[in-house]
């Protein structure tokens, strides 16, 4: 059954209805990657950042500025003028939502690649600093976690990407094992370092989203990520698997757990949370 249904359409529609938001509106800016990235939907799309479904949480005088972008580290948001760009539209009482980690842990690309307790740490102090500077609020998190569940006895490596898209058929994808395994390593850790150090809100995406793809344990995760079927979208005619980026459903679902926290965590937000329209449990 495909993902997208009236439900899911009807949740997107307040996105539509911010176009013109009045000017007193606060807005909350989100930087970062392919994982929070706003998705095409021509040819049935199914592939959802989580910052993209984060509006159907949200009512009242507040819009979501999501700039995160595919591919993108907190370097090379930088170096390509991107945070410039956001930091200009910044007023006093905005937010500011920054979640790197997916991509500034690729050693083998020069221009996105950080080290955590270095030039990671100091990218997101520069993001902290300068949306403070501007009267914003920064809310620091930690990537989200990848569907990795290697066979048992076999170590995952921090950056591999092997499994991230797979197009060799499903009867051909590898053995999978029962216990999800953290690729991010001290990428996980050092947005926690900073924002304490720096007195800011930290959300531990990875956690929570770790908890929830264990939970549903190796099989059932799979209704949350890429695993497209062979003929059953356009957009993948041949079928695909990816187990780093979000399908319609997970983009829900996560958006839920992080607008969640964000209501514990910013309590002047709170007002601006809808009630939550999807159950978990079901």
């Amino acid at each position: 059954m495909k993902l997208i249904s009236s439900l899911f359409i009807a949740l997107a529609l307040p996105v539509l209805a911010w176009a013109q938001a009045p000017s007193d509106t606060i807005t909350v800016f989100m930087i970062g990657d392919s994982t929070m990235a706003n998705k095409p939907l021509d040819k049935e799309n199914q592939e959802r950042g989580w910052g993209q479904m984060l509006p159907i949480y949200l009512e009242g005088a507040i819009k979501v500025d999501n700039h995160a972008v595919n591919g993108r580290s907190s370097k090379s948001f930088i170096d390509e003028g991107r945070w410039d760009k956001v930091r200009e539209k910044i007023r006093p009482g905005d937010y500011v939502i920054i979640q790197f980690g997916h991509n500034d842990e690729k050693a083998k690309s020069l221009d996105r690649y950080t080290v955590p307790g270095g030039s990671f740490d100091a990218n997101l102090k520069k993001f902290v600093s300068e949306a403070r500077e501007k009267g914003a609020t920064p809310i620091l998190m930690n990537s989200i976690v990848r569907r990795n569940f290697p066979a048992n006895g076999i170590a995952a490596a921090q950056t591999d990407d092997r499994q991230k898209t797979w197009k060799k058929g499903l009867e051909n994808y590898p053995a999978e094992g029962d216990t999800l395994v953290d690729t991010h390593g001290d990428y996980r850790i050092a947005p926690r370092n900073v924002a304490e150090e720096m007195g800011v809100v930290f959300i531990d995406m990875n956690s929570l989203t770790h908890e929830l793809v264990q939970g549903l344990g190796r099989d059932n995760s799979r209704s949350l990520f890429m695993w497209m079927p062979v003929g059953g979208y356009e957009f993948a005619p041949d079928g695909r698997i990816d187990n780093t980026h979000l399908n319609v459903l997970g983009g829900i679902i996560v958006s839920r757990l992080a607008v969640n926290a964000i209501a514990e965590k910013v309590p002047a937000l709170k007002p601006y949370i809808r009630r939550t329209v999807y159950n978990l449990n079901k």
